[in-house]
């Protein structure tokens, strides 16, 4: 492949495709925390950002090198980000159901943040299968934009989601919580079909 115009186009709509389990995450953060501020909301969006430049570098490099490795992990990269998802979303549902109104507008910590990355950006490891013919610069520059694409559009969820959960009050996080196990047998079911 060329550095063309084809080429940031096909990242950019790969960006975006894979950016929206993030989006998704990032309206259910801002809905279960509709007090988080800029930073916060910069730091969220970074994270998920981060994690879907670094899973299809991954992938790239597995196809690169430990191919065989990789092929017997990805049947159960569907099962994991159910798993992270499904605990994450739990976890908000329970707190918005039994929480009180005094906990509303909880940080989001450092852990969970990180659970998150993982489960929203798994799937972007099969993206080094899409990017394997790419040189090291051309894979490199690929999984920069899907970065950029997805911090972008997850900015966009936490603005979404903090000014819906503004006014949804204590049920922005049953609801969030909800999104996010959603997401999860999305994810499931979509490896079924597939």
């Amino acid at each position: 492949m060329d550095w063309n115009f084809l080429f940031f186009t096909n990242c950019v709509l790969l960006g975006v495709g894979l950016a929206m389990d993030a989006f998704s995450v990032s309206i259910a953060n801002c809905l279960a925390n509709p007090r988080m501020g800029r930073t916060g909301m910069c730091i969220m969006a970074g994270t998920y950002g981060l994690f879907q430049f670094v899973m299809p570098m991954a992938g790239w490099f597995c196809v690169h090198t430990i191919i065989t490795v990789f092929e017997k992990f990805q049947p159960f990269i569907p099962w994991i980000a159910f798993i992270l998802l499904l605990y994450i979303g739990g976890k908000m549902v329970m707190e918005g159901l039994h929480g009180e109104p005094e906990e509303e507008g909880k940080k989001l910590t450092f852990g969970i943040l990180m659970l998150q990355g993982v489960a929203t950006s798994i799937d972007a490891l099969s993206v080094g299968f899409t990017i394997a013919q790419y040189q090291t610069a051309m894979a490199f520059v690929a999984s920069f934009i899907i970065a950029i694409v997805t911090f972008a559009i997850c900015m966009g969820g936490a603005l979404i989601g903090k000014k819906a959960g503004s006014h949804l009050s204590g049920k922005a996080s049953v609801l969030g919580g909800s999104i996010l196990i959603a997401i999860g047998l999305e994810i499931l079911i979509k490896s079924f079909i597939s």
